[in-house]
C-alpha cells in the first residue's frame, strides 16, 4: 500500500515544498495541500469541522499550483496534489493551463482532489450558485479535460462556454480528478462519469459504500475507480482494513506547524507503516 502525506498548508506552517523533499526522502508516495482563495469575515456557514468557530488555517492557505510548482522543483518522483481545489470558485481555462503547466514542469506528477465546496459565503464571491455547485464543478473539470486533450478545444454548457481554442502546454499524461464528499448517489454517478477516483476524507465508512460505487461505475460501462481515504490519523489496525477493502492508497495527516512538529510525526510514520 502506497503512504501519502497531506498538510493544512499556510503562511505559518513548514513549507510545502520542504515538506515534499523530507517526505519523498522517508518513501512517502505522495503530497496533497487544501484552497481555500479567502474566508469572508462575516459568515452563517458552520465550520466543516464541527467546532463553534472556524480555525484560523483556513484563512491563510497558500496557493496550491504556486506551492506545488516549488515542490516539484526539489522533488523527483512524489506524487503532487490538490487536496482538496475547488473548481467552483476557478476560472477554468486559466486554471487548466495552471494544471497542465505544473504537471509538464513535474514530468506527469500531479493529481487533483476536488470538491463541491462547503463555505457559501466563500463561494458568493466568486459568483457560485451555491445549490448549483455541483454542476459548476462538474463543467469546470469536463472543460478542463477538454483542454488538456485536444488540440482544438471547445466546449458549451450552462456554466462554461468556449468556441474552437487552442491551449498548451498540454499535461505529460493523464492528471487524475479524484473526488472529495461524503458517499451517495449523486456524487458517486459524478465519480463515474468524470472522476478518475475517490477521496473520502477522513475515510470513514469506505467498506460499506464500495458496492454502491463499484455499481455506478459499472452502469456507466467503466471499471471500478480507487479510492484513497484521505486525512487520515493512521494506525496499524486501520491500514489493515483499507488494505482489506483494496484500497492501494492512504493519505495521513500531519500537524499543521513548523519542521519541529512535522517532522517527528513524519519519522513515526515512516518507521511505523513504512
Amino acid at each position: 500500500m502506497r503512504l501519502g502525506i497531506t498538510m493544512f498548508a499556510t503562511d505559518l506552517t513548514m513549507p510545502p515544498h520542504e515538506l515534499a523533499r523530507e517526505a519523498e526522502e522517508r518513501g512517502f508516495a505522495s503530497l496533497y495541500i487544501p484552497e481555500h482563495t479567502h474566508i469572508p469575515v462575516a459568515r452563517t456557514t458552520a465550520p466543516p469541522t464541527g467546532d463553534a468557530t472556524l480555525a484560523p488555517e483556513y484563512a491563510r492557505t497558500l496557493d496550491p499550483f504556486v506551492a506545488l510548482a516549488a515542490a516539484a522543483v526539489v522533488t523527483e518522483r512524489i506524487t503532487l496534489g490538490t487536496g482538496i481545489l475547488l473548481p467552483a470558485q476557478r476560472e477554468p481555462i486559466v486554471t487548466a493551463k495552471a494544471v497542465a503547466t505544473l504537471d509538464r514542469l513535474a514530468g506527469g506528477r500531479v493529481a487533483l482532489g476536488v470538491g463541491y465546496g462547503w463555505n457559501a459565503e466563500e463561494g458568493a464571491d466568486h459568483g457560485v450558485p451555491w445549490k448549483r455547485r455541483r454542476a459548476v464543478v462538474r463543467e469546470h473539470v469536463l472543460a478542463m479535460r477538454e483542454l488538456w486533450t485536444r488540440d482544438e478545444a471547445s466546449f458549451k454548457g450552462e456554466f462554461v462556454s468556449f468556441e474552437a481554442s487552442w491551449s498548451w502546454p498540454k499535461p505529460a499524461g493523464r492528471v487524475p480528478v479524484l473526488l472529495g464528499g461524503a458517499p451517495g448517489p449523486t456524487l458517486f454517478a459524478h465519480i463515474a462519469e468524470y472522476g478518475d477516483g475517490w477521496l473520502p476524507i477522513g475515510g470513514a465508512g469506505i467498506r460499506e459504500a464500495l458496492p454502491d460505487l463499484r455499481r455506478a461505475c459499472a452502469e456507466a460501462g467503466r471499471d471500478m475507480v480507487p479510492v484513497v481515504p484521505f486525512g487520515t490519523v493512521p494506525s496499524a489496525e486501520k491500514l489493515d482494513h483499507y488494505a482489506s477493502a483494496g484500497v492501494e492508497e492512504v493519505v495521513l495527516r500531519v500537524p499543521a506547524g513548523g519542521r519541529d512538529a512535522v517532522l517527528p510525526v513524519l519519522d513515526e510514520y515512516a518507521r511505523a507503516y513504512l
